[in-house]
């Protein structure tokens, strides 16, 4: 494909079905695209990888099953926001959990997770 060329429309819809499939929270239906191949670190327009879509919408079992799989759990979006900082925003306090146990770093991004905290009273989170 030239780079100039339209991205192929099957794999536009297979990419919006990804970020869908993280949203809604369908673990196993996003883990077997996962298996098959679909990158594990793909990003929406905004940057927003699988990982930081279910921790937002506080899909646990599916944050579970990504970093089991090997997502990175800093990895920033296109704002400099982390997963863990959208978990503790929404108030999602098993996602944060798992963040938190995965090794993510609650000061990193803006707003940082520990930042986000404070500004919603939800230290707690983060303890």
């Amino acid at each position: 494909m030239e780079r100039n060329e339209p991205p192929d429309p099957e794999v536009v819809e297979l990419a919006h079905r990804m970020f869908d499939l993280a949203r809604d929270g369908d673990a196993d239906s996003l883990l077997a695209y996962v298996d098959a191949g679909v990158p594990l670190e793909m990003t929406d327009p905004d940057g927003n990888t699988l990982l930081m879509l279910a921790a937002y919408h506080g899909h646990a079992d599916v944050v579970q099953r990504l970093l089991d799989a090997g997502a990175d759990v800093d990895r920033l979006n296109d704002r400099g926001q982390s997963p863990l900082a959208g978990a503790v925003f929404k108030g999602e306090d098993l996602v944060v959990s798992l963040l938190i146990g995965a090794g993510a770093d609650p000061d990193l991004g803006t707003p940082s997770a520990r930042a986000t905290a404070a500004m919603f009273g939800r230290d707690n989170l983060l303890t």
